[in-house]
């Protein structure tokens, strides 16, 4: 089920140095300043409005910090603001500073890209300052796999053997307030991989910062930590460490789950509600495949945001004592497909788009990282 740990041969740092960089990162904070929601291709903002980390986002004031990023899709933060964006297709690794040009920090070496595989998910250590590692959820040739890395250091191979294909390779990768790594698997279009216990596809895996199966899972010494996933590429925590999960449907309804150790959530014998006199976890929230098809998805305060690529638009749902209440949208037509949405160590909510990734209209300055600033 997984790969024994092993050290990937090789890495390489472009452009800049990768020690220099991550530490630049670390130090670098925010500015003073704002802009408009921008729609075009103008330059970045020089600079950021100020943000309340106890605010909430300020979802009518977008700011560009970056844009044409080529189909980002992981995003992180260091402890000093700056983000690192994974790019989907070229492997790479950008460090995203307000006011400055994207900086390429690393190249994460055997990414294949095809279809929805690529260069995914990304975390950083929550113990940075002693152990800066870099965390990364990546298609190679054969399967999906996870690596770590140090400035300056080659990568470490942490887990493999997760089953690839064109789509469904979920992707998400997230530490917890646990300190445990959790990984968003998909059944890689093999439907039975989602109940098999023994396969890591179709499931959120709960894993140690080393990759191996935490303790306190639901079978002692299986990653597992739920089943019964078709795609899943969102993960967040509410204020009291429960974990929610963005789910893509087939062709009927979407979901979020709230996610409980051992609980199985259905697929395929069953896509959104109706499986809980089966013995199965019902979500919370469904939506149809054309409204959302969620990715990423945070919370801040006792509210949910959920990226939405087909649906084209930002949800937002009130979350409290582990249910959500009624989801109402926002930004819709504005940007276009939404892929990854994170808040920012200044409480500021940060979006990425993703109309380069095949699937959407392609607009000037695409795909972008806007920034929306908590008050």
């Amino acid at each position: 089920m997984r790969n024994a740990i092993a050290a990937a041969k090789r890495g390489r740092v472009v452009c800049v140095s990768l020690t220099v960089v991550l530490t630049v990162g670390v130090l670098a904070g925010c500015g003073a300043g704002g802009g408009p929601a921008l729609t075009g291709a103008p330059g970045p903002a020089l600079s950021t409005a100020p943000s309340q980390p106890a605010g909430s986002p300020d979802l009518g004031t977008a700011e560009e910090i970056a844009h044409g990023i080529d189909v980002p899709w992981g995003l992180t933060f260091l402890p000093g603001g700056d983000a690192l964006i994974a790019e989907r297709n070229t492997g790479r690794i950008l460090r995203i500073t307000a006011g400055r040009a994207p900086e390429q920090v690393y190249e994460v070496p055997g990414v294949v890209a095809r279809g929805e595989g690529g260069l995914l998910g990304l975390a950083v250590s929550p113990q940075y300052a002693e152990n800066p590692y870099v965390y990364a959820y990546f298609t190679a040739e054969n399967d999906n796999r996870i690596i770590r890395f140090r400035a300056g250091g080659p990568p470490e191979l942490l887990f493999g053997g997760i089953a690839k294909a064109g789509n469904h390779n979920g992707g998400r990768i997230a530490f917890g307030p646990d300190g445990m790594l959790y990984v968003g698997t998909g059944d890689a279009g093999q439907t039975a991989r989602a109940q098999d216990p023994a396969s890591p596809n179709g499931k959120i895996l709960r894993l140690t910062p080393e990759g191996q199966p935490a303790q306190g899972n639901p079978n002692p010494g299986s990653p597992m930590y739920s089943l019964g996933h078709r795609n899943v590429q969102g993960l967040a925590w509410d204020r009291a460490g429960r974990l929610f999960a963005a789910e893509f449907g087939q062709n009927r309804f979407d979901e979020i789950n709230l996610i409980e150790p051992g609980r199985n959530y259905g697929w395929p014998t069953v896509e959104g509600n109706g499986g809980a006199d089966r013995g199965y976890t019902d979500p919370l929230v469904t939506w149809t495949t054309a409204e959302a098809s969620p990715s990423g998805i945070a919370i801040a305060g006792d509210t949910m945001y959920v990226a939405a690529l087909r649906g084209e638009r930002l949800w937002t749902a009130p979350v409290r004592d582990g249910k959500a209440g009624t989801p109402r949208d926002v930004l819709q037509g504005s940007y276009g497909r939404l892929r990854t949405v994170a808040v920012a160590p200044d409480g500021a909510l940060w979006v990425t788009t993703s109309n380069t990734d095949g699937r959407g209209t392609i607009r000037p300055g695409d795909d972008r990282i806007l920034r929306f600033p908590a008050r």
